[in-house]
């Protein structure tokens, strides 16, 4: 036990010689506040604090704990609430109201909670660490599979008979290769900043199906991959991230709202609740872990959030599931940092953040994977993380740097959003670093001529923003009608294509086969127009026909299971030309 020496906002020191070591967790002041040993010298200590330290005084104790921060990890987390150090909020307020007072500490996971258990391990078998040795229902559409800690190998000396534990209770004693005898329980501990380890990393050539014609065809996602949404105030990344949540084909979601106002984030969680899950029909919560840290919560807890996060996604990914996380946004986890390091003094660099703050963003985006767990099985970790530049610049450090370890950018464009073009990617100056890899995947399970279609589309859209600036300097009326038709046709791309109603029943979600349809049928229409310039046919005597308009509606007009109506639309298509001729 210690004393403490000083205090400045979520930092504190002890100004003696102590045998803490880096990260390990400690207990501050008479209300055991949770923090963590950052910083350790000769003759000081420093402790940054998870909690707020208003009415903590100097000379009150510190209580070493001898472990590093972390987690429990087990059944019960999925449906959760948690604060970034991962206390469950709805425990909390269950307990002591709307307005939770430190120091209040309350186990991840329900105790008392008994689980149904089949143990499929028996006396004498010999385990490897992260094996399977049970499972049980942690609700109707997630099977929880009961690991062996990664880091302990030996024999199973006692296993129990299946039937009801609650997560403490012992369900197997291992004797490890060393001699020692552990306890194994249906949960276990693991330090939040320490990646979990993995059999094999395997190549990412899968992609990560979201049901977003602007993302699964223009700029896709691999599974295991990592994408960065950035955008000012109001450019819809919430929304955007919300909607991968509800589609996205993963088994778990893990939404951290790191830093993010009080509404956004109720709205947020109630909208999570209302959610219906479409693959199981059951609401979404089912398959859903949410982590709360608002703008108002202690600034080092918010800095802790996503480490959170990302342990409990690499914890479900060794089980063989696949597990998609948001974060939202590293922006304010940037700022935490920011806070942080300059109350310790701390030399800044660019705009005052830490010199490592680049290292800290990478450390998180590699934990990122698609993998063969120690168990044999494959699973995978993808992070989609949300950046919020003061004024849309995306030249500042956090969206700059995040871009050197993120293969995919969604850069978001305040002009679209302003009119309605949600979502509001601007695929200008968006792009996948992950098109070769998952080429092959389309073509075998979409069409051997897919990504090659998906190139006509990509040059269409930049010929029209060549062709734009072209515009504001003499006007459209000059352009020769091959250019003019360009222009027609890319403003279906943008209105009938890339852009998607979030609330459409059937346009919310739509199965990449459509996005084919779609292609072809544009690119059907340009290609028969084409013919038509080149016998001297002006392009208005085509748009007069209605025929553009047409294809601007047909993601609501055509429905998601009703493909075979795009060949009826190439014959109107078909139609209206010859009556041109």
């Amino acid at each position: 036990m210690y004393e403490i020496n000083g205090i400045n906002g979520p930092i504190v020191t002890i100004n003696s010689k102590t045998t803490l070591q880096i990260n390990e967790m400690v207990y501050v002041g008479s209300s055991k506040l949770v923090g963590e040993v950052i910083g350790v010298e000769s003759d000081k200590t420093t402790i940054q604090v998870y909690e707020d330290t208003a009415g903590i005084y100097p000379h009150e104790a510190v209580i070493s704990t001898g472990l590093p921060l972390s987690i429990e990890l087990g059944p019960g987390l999925i449906g959760g609430i948690f604060d970034g150090v991962g206390k469950p909020l709805n425990i909390l307020s269950a307990q002591a109201g709307a307005f939770i007072p430190k120091g209040l500490s309350v186990p991840t996971l329900d105790c008392e909670k008994e689980w149904e258990t089949v143990i499929s391990c028996k006396t004498g078998d010999i385990v490897c660490g992260g094996e399977v040795i049970a499972e049980c229902r942690e609700t109707p559409a997630i099977k929880h599979s009961i690991l062996v800690p990664p880091n302990i190998d030996g024999k199973i000396v006692f296993a129990a008979e299946s039937g009801r534990y609650k997560v403490n209770d012992c369900i197997a004693r291992l004797l490890s290769n060393d001699g020692q005898t552990h306890e194994i329980t249906l949960s276990q501990r693991w330090p939040i900043r320490t990646p979990r380890p993995v059999g094999a990393r395997l190549p990412l050539s899968i992609p990560l199906i979201t049901g977003q014609r602007n993302i699964d065809t223009m700029f896709p996602i691999a599974k295991g991959g990592t994408a960065a949404i950035p955008g000012g105030f109001g450019t819809g990344k919430t929304v955007i991230q919300h909607q991968l949540a509800k589609w996205a084909d993963a088994d778990i979601i893990i939404y951290v709202g790191c830093g993010e106002r009080g509404n956004e984030m109720t709205q947020a969680l109630s909208e999570f609740s209302e959610l219906k899950d479409p693959k199981t029909g059951r609401p979404l919560i089912e398959r859903t872990i949410l982590i709360a840290n608002t703008s108002n919560m202690p600034v080092a807890a918010r800095e802790a959030s996503i480490y959170t996060g990302i342990t409990i996604a690499e914890y479900y990914r060794d089980m063989g599931l696949h597990v998609a996380m948001m974060a939202d946004s590293t922006s304010r986890w940037a700022e935490a940092l920011r806070e942080i390091s300059g109350r310790l003094e701390e030399m800044p660099a660019d705009e005052g953040y830490p010199a490592y703050l680049p290292s800290r963003l990478s450390e998180f985006y590699e934990r990122a994977c698609y993998c063969k767990t120690l168990c044999g099985k494959e699973g995978s970790v993808s992070v989609i993380g949300a950046v919020s530049p003061q004024g849309s610049d995306f030249s500042e450090p956090v969206t700059q740097n995040t871009k050197r370890f993120t293969c995919c950018f969604w850069g978001l464009d305040k002009a679209l959003a302003y009119a309605r073009h949600f979502p509001s990617i601007n695929w200008n100056n968006s792009y996948s670093e992950y098109l070769s890899a998952l080429t092959p995947w389309y073509e075998q399970n979409v069409s051997p001529d897919f990504m090659a279609l998906r190139a006509r589309i990509t040059s269409l859209l930049a010929e029209e923003n060549r062709l734009l600036e072209i515009v504001k300097l003499i006007g459209s009326e000059v352009l020769p009608e091959d250019q003019k038709l360009v222009l027609a046709v890319a403003e279906v791309i943008r209105v009938g294509f890339l852009q998607q109603d979030a609330l459409d029943p059937d346009d919310s979600f739509v199965p990449v086969k459509k996005h084919l349809k779609m292609m072809q049928a544009i690119l059907y229409l340009y290609d028969k127009a084409s013919s038509l310039i080149a016998e001297k046919i002006p392009v208005s005597s085509l748009t007069s026909t209605g025929i553009f308009e047409r294809l601007k509606r047909m993601k609501f007009e055509i429905k998601n299971d009703e493909l075979e109506a795009f060949d009826r639309l190439n014959e109107e298509i078909d139609s209206v030309i010859a009556g041109i001729e």
